[in-house]
């Protein structure tokens, strides 16, 4: 008994010491968290312009580009032009080897001479075995014989010019001209190799008809609508904005990048280069020009919200607003319809650790 009440006794005396400890401890981190700053955010300032993040990167190409081969196998002895040639139509791009080719003209026309003598040589028996079937000195079997080995002959010198003919043309598609004027766009194949009939070479782009080519997931094409319009600028200018529309989509998609190819028409004062960079953005109407990134949203009770912050010079403080949002995202951006306005300062990381009316610190760029 007496030992339970020392026990107690000294349990007590620890608690009074304690105590006051304990409490100034915890009157301290008040004091510390009183005084502390509030912290920063990281936030944007809205504005309505679509930023460039905001679009899709793409390249300039031509309505019009033929891969042009030689319509015969040989070994390519010279090739002319390069990527970013200028050529007009009729100008020599690249030769084969013509020693072979010239061998199968010689060779070719041997033939014929030889047909053209085993003919001879079936007219002068068939007409010798006619005049001696006259005479009954040969049978109606040998003459059989003898027009049929006549009908041959001639077979055969018919085959023997066509492959001559044929020859000879071989021999002329031994040199590849330009078959319009255009830009060298692609080179497939160096001076000395060896290729097939129909092999592409190079690639001949019109330098007429220019249009802006990118590549869109399934996802975003089904948002696509026919009286969208675009802008298209070059990333080494961005300030000249070039209207354009679509003129088609690609109905299979690649099988890499599982993405269609979109073709966009330009109008005749777009003045950009064959195979330029370019990137593509649909033109906002309305408050629709207004983006942010999705980073910036929250929603609550089926509401889209963001954080705005409200700076009278001496604090900053934050509110939620309900945002009517003008579609789906894109690229990591949402259009606002409605809720902001230009000049608003919006909340982009942390928002879901933050409440209504607190006091916020400096601005930090994302």
């Amino acid at each position: 008994m007496i030992r339970k009440c020392r026990r107690f006794i000294i349990l007590a005396i620890l608690i009074m010491m304690i105590g006051p400890a304990a409490m100034a401890f915890h009157r301290g981190t008040e004091d510390v968290r009183a005084a502390a700053p509030p912290r920063p955010i990281a936030s944007i300032i809205v504005t309505d312009r679509l930023a460039p993040e905001h679009s899709i990167p793409g390249v300039i190409a031509s309505r019009i580009e033929v891969e042009i081969g030689f319509q015969t196998l040989g070994r390519v002895t010279r090739r002319n032009v390069d990527v970013g040639s200028v050529v007009r139509k009729g100008d020599i791009l690249a030769t084969l080897n013509p020693e072979d080719l010239q061998g199968d003209v010689r060779a070719a026309r041997a033939a014929v001479d030889a047909a053209q003598v085993e003919l001879k040589t079936a007219q002068a028996t068939a007409d010798r075995t006619r005049t001696l079937v006259q005479r009954n000195v040969a049978s109606t079997a040998q003459l059989e014989r003898a027009e049929r080995a006549l009908s041959a002959a001639r077979s055969a010198l018919l085959q023997a010019q066509a492959e001559l003919i044929r020859a000879q043309d071989a021999e002329g598609f031994a040199v590849m001209d330009a078959p319009f004027d255009g830009v060298i766009s692609a080179v497939y194949v160096n001076a000395g190799a060896v290729v097939s009939a129909g092999e592409p070479v190079v690639q001949l782009s019109a330098q007429e008809g220019l249009e802006a080519v990118i590549d869109l997931p399934e996802g975003v094409l089904k948002r696509l609508r026919p009286d969208d319009r675009y802008q298209v600028w070059s990333e080494n200018d961005p300030d000249d904005l070039q209207p354009a529309t679509i003129s088609r989509i690609e109905p299979i998609a690649s099988t890499t990048t599982r993405t269609r190819r979109v073709h966009m028409a330009l109008t005749d004062q777009a003045q950009f280069r064959l195979g330029a960079l370019i990137r593509v953005r649909r033109i906002a109407t309305g408050d629709a020009a207004i983006s942010l990134p999705q980073s910036a949203l929250l929603t609550t009770a089926g509401k889209a919200q963001v954080w705005v912050v409200a700076d009278d010079g001496a604090s900053r403080t934050v509110s939620r607003r309900d945002v009517t949002l003008a579609g789906p995202a894109e690229g990591g951006l949402i259009g606002i319809a409605s809720g902001i306005s230009p000049g608003d300062e919006v909340v982009i990381r942390g928002i879901h650790s933050l409440t209504d009316g607190q006091t916020v610190g400096r601005r930090v760029a994302p």
